[in-house]
């Protein structure tokens, strides 16, 4: 067990065992569980509040600690779950990126639709009055037809990023287990 003293990135919990910090739910192994939800919660939570952009540090503080080489394994396994949430975030803005091309694609093809038939009736039934009422209604339409690939790109794709980095941060979070001191 550490004797270092936390510094301004650090993260502090306190559990009864080393058990608690893991999903009672997940049947795998130690290294590959998942942390429980609200262990989980709690250190995302902590570090979007800690200043800067130094390394976390996690001090987990139990109450009936095991000795021997329980850090190092609280440690891989704190470390190997905020990797494993960081892929997943990663395949998620993939999925999401993906979506906003077909979506753009297709909100495009639609725009030059509206807009060619928007044309069409203007010569056919006159620009002014009907035909030009019709023709700026459907290029509204084909505007709006864009909106959701405009708002995959320019709002939903950063935040899942910015979580991303974030889960990549933590997962080279150092973690120190010490005795709970009462």
């Amino acid at each position: 067990m550490s004797t270092r003293e936390p510094g301004p990135g650090a993260i502090e919990i306190r559990v009864p065992a080393a058990e608690q910090l893991f999903d009672a739910l997940d049947p795998a192994t130690h290294q590959e569980k998942d942390l429980s939800p609200k262990i989980d919660e709690y250190i995302v939570e902590s570090a979007v509040d800690l200043p800067g952009r130094g390394p976390f540090a996690l001090t987990i503080h139990l109450d009936q600690p095991r000795g021997g080489d329980e850090e190092r394994l609280v440690g891989e396994a704190v470390r190997a779950h905020f990797t494993r949430r960081a892929r997943s975030l990663g395949r998620k803005l993939r999925r999401l990126l993906r979506r906003g091309l077909a979506s753009l694609g297709i909100g495009l093809a639609f725009l030059i639709a509206v807009f060619l038939v928007g044309q069409l009736a203007a010569r056919v039934i006159g620009a002014d009055g009907l035909g030009g009422l019709l023709r700026e209604s459907l290029l509204i339409v084909g505007w709006v037809a864009m909106w959701r690939p405009l708002e995959i790109f320019l709002y939903d794709w950063w935040p899942i990023a910015g979580e991303r980095r974030l889960h990549d941060r933590l997962s080279r979070i150092t973690v120190r287990v010490v005795p709970a001191s009462g």
